[in-house]
């Protein structure tokens, strides 16, 4: 059974804007899938959607067979430990520790005096700490966020997301504001975490060379619509003009070599 499930998802913004128009597709579990498009595609309204940081118009979205825009109250808090979701501008307190922005991955499962005053368990410590050496941060963990390089901050991010134990991450442009050096780090990271870990990961991306090369599924949206949906190998340079309109000219890939290589 597929993990993800979209049916006809559809979400408007007022009379104007219609930011996904009948999106349908279904993950399933352990997949690498990136989803490519140009800015202002829809790309991060779906992300959203799926997690349930804003609400559909009409259309369907399953998670592991359950109806997300159905949930409510502490069946949507229990969804979203599910899903980890890691941002283009990272989304840490600066002022806090590494650890301490780490261990904010554990609040959707805190009533509301834990999370406030940051009451956390030995255990919960240990496998923040566990996570952190995992992806390098160890000699990090006691700085403050603000001190960290850009590259860090998304790793700080990623550890913040695992540590909630989830079954997906969502991914939003996690490398744009990330130079060539870090962010192959970030997405070496995530290729290890879906392979070594077994978490399915759904991840926005800009850039058609770093789809190619790291997922096994792409998914190319423009104005709220799929316009492909299959393996990196199979996507064409007439796709990506399709997929990026005007833009297309500067990401178009010599596909064949690449492939070859």
């Amino acid at each position: 059974m597929p993990l993800l499930e979209a049916d006809a998802v559809t979400k408007r913004y007022g009379t104007e804007t219609l930011a996904l128009n009948e999106i349908t597709f279904a993950v399933q579990p352990g997949e690498f899938v990136a989803i490519i498009g140009p800015s202002g595609a829809g790309k991060s309204t779906l992300l959203r959607c799926i997690n349930r940081l804003i609400d559909i118009t009409s259309g369907d979205i399953r998670f592991d067979g359950v109806s997300v825009p159905k949930l409510r109250g502490q069946a949507l808090r229990h969804h979203r430990t599910q899903i980890g979701m890691i941002f283009q501008h990272y989304n840490l307190v600066n002022r806090l520790s590494v650890l301490e922005n780490v261990l904010h991955g554990r609040l959707g499962y805190k009533n509301t005096i834990q999370g406030i005053l940051g009451l956390y368990s030995e255990q919960e410590k240990r496998e923040a700490v566990r996570i952190l050496e995992m992806l390098g941060l160890e000699e990090q963990m006691y700085k403050r966020c603000d001190q960290l390089s850009g590259g860090q901050k998304q790793r700080v991010g990623i550890a913040r997301a695992l540590v909630q134990q989830p079954r997906m991450l969502l991914c939003d442009e996690p490398i744009a504001s990330l130079d060539p050096s870090s962010a192959k780090i970030i997405m070496d990271t995530l290729r290890e975490i879906n392979r070594t870990l077994g978490i399915t990961v759904l991840v926005n991306l800009h850039q058609v060379d770093v789809a190619l090369h790291y997922a096994e599924r792409i998914i190319g949206i423009n104005r709220g619509k799929i316009l492909y949906d299959g393996v990196p190998q199979a996507l064409s340079n007439a796709q990506i003009y399709q997929i990026y309109g005007s833009e297309a000219g500067e990401l178009i890939l010599d596909l064949k070599e690449r492939y070859a290589a």
